[in-house]
C-alpha cells in the first residue's frame, strides 16, 4: 500500500497489485510503483550474493594492476560497481583506476555505461541491443588477437565471451564480481505465482533474466505456468522487462512481455504506469464508459472502483465474453461454494451492480444468463 507521507503523483496503477521479483534496488522500485497508486507484493526469485570478499576476484585485479587489460569488457552496472568497490575495499582502488583508464573500455547496455561513468572512467562503445552478442561481435571485427581483455560476467556466469575471445587468440582474464544466491523466501515466490495465475496480480516485474527464469521455474514446479501463460495472453496480466536480455525466458516460454524503452529502472517504472494509465490495458467501450479491470476491481473511465475477489471473478467472465451472454451456470463457477443455488449468482451481479453505480452495465437476459452492456465502436466516445 502507498506508504504515509509519499507523495502521490498519479492514480495511474490505482487498484493494481504488482509484484516485484527482484533483489536489488526493490525498494526503490516499489517506491516508484506506490507513488502512482499500486500495492507491491516482493517476491524476488534470486538474490545477488556479492563477491567482495574473495581471494579470485582480488588475485585477478591485482594481476591487472601488474600487467593492465587493453580492452575491458562490462557486462552489468551492479557487476562493475561491485569490482569498483572490491578494490577499494582491498586497498586497490587508484592502482585499478589507473591500469583500466588506459584501456578500451566497452558496455554491454546502458546501466554498464552507467556504472563505468559512476567509477570516473568512460565507456568507448556500448551495445545498443544489450547483448553479449553483439559486444561479442564488435570486439572480434575489431581484433583482439594478441591483446590483453579483462571480462567483468554477469551474476549466473557463462555468456560465452571468455570462450570466444580466447578463440580468437586474445588473452582473457576473467572476473565474475556476484553470483546468483536462492530466493530470500522461496515461500513467498511461491505464492507470488499461485496468486498470478489465480488473478490476484496485475503485473510482474523482472529486472534480470536469471531472476525471471526462476520465477517461471517456479511457476512450472507449483503447475500454474501454463495459467499464467493464458493470462498473459488474454491480458489479465502483465509481464515487464528492463530489457531484452531480461525478456528472453519470457519470450521462450510464448510470453510477450512489455519492454522499456532504455534498460533503467525509472524506464520500467514509466512504461508500467503508462501501460495502465494510458489506455494500453485491456478494455471495453460500455454504456458505463471505457471498462477495465483490475485484480482488486474495475476503473471505468479512470475511476478505480474496488470489488470483491467474487466480484471481480463475476465481472471478468462477462469481461471476457465482450458482451455475449454468459450463462449463471458458468457464473456460478465464480462463486466460491455457491453448488447449484442461482440465486447466489443473482445476488453477487447485484452487489457488482451497486458497487460499480451503474446498473445498466450488466444487463439480465430472461432464460438465459446477463451480459455486459458493450457499445458498438461507431456509438462509443472518442
Amino acid at each position: 500500500m502507498t506508504a504515509p507521507n509519499r507523495p502521490v503523483l498519479s492514480a495511474a496503477l490505482d487498484g493494481c497489485t504488482i509484484v516485484i521479483a527482484v533483489d536489488r534496488r526493490s525498494g526503490e522500485l516499489a517506491a516508484a510503483l506506490e507513488r502512482h497508486g499500486a500495492t507491491v507484493r516482493h517476491a524476488p526469485a534470486l538474490t545477488i550474493v556479492p563477491h567482495i570478499d574473495d581471494d579470485a576476484l582480488i588475485a585477478a585485479t591485482r594481476e591487472l594492476i601488474a600487467n593492465p587489460p587493453e580492452i575491458v569488457v562490462a557486462t552489468t552496472g551492479v557487476g562493475f560497481r561491485g569490482w569498483i568497490e572490491a578494490a577499494d575495499e582491498a586497498g586497490l582502488l587508484d592502482d585499478l583506476h589507473h591500469a583500466l583508464s588506459r584501456a578500451q573500455i566497452v558496455a554491454r547496455g546502458p546501466k554498464a555505461r552507467g556504472a563505468i561513468q559512476q567509477s570516473g572512467l568512460t565507456a568507448d562503445w556500448v551495445a545498443e541491443s544489450e547483448t553479449s552478442t553483439e559486444l561479442g561481435e564488435y570486439l572480434l571485427a575489431e581484433g583482439v588477437a594478441g591483446r590483453r581483455v579483462a571480462v567483468q560476467h554477469h551474476g549466473s556466469g557463462a555468456d560465452g565471451l571468455d570462450e570466444l575471445f580466447a578463440q580468437a587468440h586474445a588473452d582473457v582474464v576473467s572476473l565474475t564480481v556476484y553470483r546468483w544466491g536462492p530466493p530470500p523466501d522461496p515461500a513467498a515466490v511461491s505464492r507470488s505465482v499461485i496468486a498470478t495465475a489465480q488473478g490476484e496480480v496485475d503485473a510482474v516485474i523482472f529486472t534480470s533474466a536469471p531472476g525471471a527464469a526462476e520465477w517461471l521455474d517456479a511457476a512450472a514446479r507449483e503447475g500454474v505456468l501454463p495459467e499464467i501463460i493464458r493470462r498473459c495472453e488474454t491480458h489479465r496480466v502483465l509481464m515487464a522487462s528492463v530489457g531484452p536480455i531480461t525478456a528472453a525466458p519470457l519470450t521462450d516460454v510464448g510470453i510477450e512481455p512489455l519492454i522499456a524503452e532504455r534498460g533503467r529502472l525509472g524506464s520500467l517504472v514509466r512504461a508500467v504506469v503508462t501501460h495502465f494509465g494510458g489506455g494500453h490495458a485491456a478494455s471495453l467501450p460500455t454504456s458505463a464508459g471505457r471498462l477495465e479491470l483490475r485484480s482488486t476491481g474495475a476503473v471505468i473511465d479512470g475511476r478505480h472502483v474496488p470489488l470483491s475477489r467474487t466480484g471481480v471473478d463475476i465481472l471478468a467472465a462477462l469481461f471476457a465474453a465482450g458482451g455475449a451472454v454468459v450463462s449463471r451456470t458458468r457464473l456460478q463457477d465464480a462463486l466460491p461454494r455457491s453448488g447449484a443455488n442461482t440465486h447466489a449468482v443473482e445476488m453477487a451481479v447485484a452487489r457488482v451492480r451497486e458497487a460499480i453505480g451503474e446498473p445498466d452495465l450488466i444487463k439480465t437476459v430472461v432464460k438465459r444468463g446477463y451480459r455486459l452492456n458493450v457499445l458498438d465502436p461507431a456509438e462509443a466516445p472518442a
